[in-house]
């Protein structure tokens, strides 16, 4: 079956790719914007959704995933930053935190959406404004949500993570394998299988 990641996320495509699942990526474009009383985890969640029914659309034949992460640290979401200043901020409020991580995971197929939360526990260590400084020149904060990337230098930053490691990356595999018969599939190593007739989905 056919296999669509509405990500640009270079993680997110890794990710699928160290399943040995064949994709395509087309990046859902839509706005992101946390809704008035909504929580994170309803926030990650919706967007998950709206990026796979987005492109969902124009790719009725496939099943398409879309994904979202933020970072919560003191009920504030942190998303990717804007800039260099941004994300030196971010750095700063996290350093010493144990903090949380939502990443939520969306499946689209057969008109069927399903999806799921995850989430991890990351303690960061005391940080000093130099390494903060150094650590946003490199450049790799500013595509990461809370302005660090664990598969990266950012790791250097992590005491530790209790919880899905592949969650505060950027996808939660378990969360995608679960919910795929949901949406009447499943899957075998390196690919993706349609169930037998007798499973259901979850609209």
């Amino acid at each position: 079956m056919a296999v669509v990641l509405a990500s640009a996320s270079p993680r997110r495509a890794k990710l699928l790719a160290m399943l040995g699942i064949e994709f395509e990526r087309i990046p859902a474009n839509i706005r992101e914007l946390q809704l008035e009383g909504e929580t994170p985890e309803e926030y990650v969640d919706r967007l998950a959704r709206e990026k796979a029914l987005h492109v969902a659309r124009s790719r009725p034949d496939a099943l398409v995933v879309g994904g979202d992460t933020v970072v919560v640290c003191g009920g504030r979401v942190l998303e990717k930053p804007s800039g260099p200043k941004e994300a030196l901020r971010m750095l700063s409020s996290l350093s010493g935190t144990r903090h949380r991580v939502l990443s939520g995971v969306a499946a689209v197929a057969g008109g069927v959406t399903a999806s799921r939360v995850a989430v991890a526990y990351v303690t960061m260590r005391q940080l000093d404004t130099v390494s903060i400084e150094a650590y946003v020149a490199t450049g790799e904060s500013l595509d990461k949500a809370g302005g660090y990337g664990i598969q990266g230098v950012g790791a250097i930053f992590v005491e530790q993570v209790e919880g899905d490691y592949f969650a505060v990356v950027g996808l939660s595999v378990a969360a995608f394998v679960e919910i795929l018969p949901e949406v009447g599939l499943e899957y075998r190593i390196g690919s993706i299988a349609r169930l037998g007739p007798s499973a259901g989905g979850t609209p």
